[in-house]
């Protein structure tokens, strides 16, 4: 079995930082790919599909340049190519109305970025035993 494949993508590099550090804290830091913006992941996604190597897992940030996560989460739930990969939306937004629209438009999930360390390491198992749940099926 190949090991899961997860697309982060987010413009804050502290942000990046963090949750790369926490996935190396739990041994799965090769599972990640990281895009800055929405344009960005999807060239990723688009080069990922002719190669067959879509990722099994996507987390968007919502606030990002060019295109924010509900733009590209409402593209990626139109497009038969990438309909089926879950998406978890990543935010510090706690706006419970875009967390509701990002709902409805077809996001498995929506999780408030953490501010602690521990949270951070807790988060990226989390992240990691979804993707393999969802590359298992």
């Amino acid at each position: 079995m190949t090991q899961a494949k997860i697309l982060l993508v987010d413009d804050d590099l502290e942000d990046r930082f963090l949750i790369e550090d926490s996935f190396k804290e739990i041994g799965v830091s090769d599972l990640l790919h990281f895009e800055d913006n929405g344009e960005n992941a999807l060239n990723y996604l688009e080069q990922s599909f002719y190669s067959c190597s879509l990722p099994c897992l996507i987390i968007l940030d919502l606030n990002m340049p060019k295109m924010n996560g509900t733009q590209i989460l409402r593209l990626l739930k139109g497009n038969d190519k990438f309909i089926n990969i879950p998406v978890i939306i990543f935010s510090t937004s706690l706006n419970a109305i875009e967390k509701e629209e990002c709902l409805r438009l077809g996001a498995y999930s929506y999780v408030i970025k953490p501010v602690f360390y521990k949270d951070s390491i807790d988060t990226a198992k989390m992240f990691y035993d979804l993707s393999r749940e969802f590359s298992e099926s």
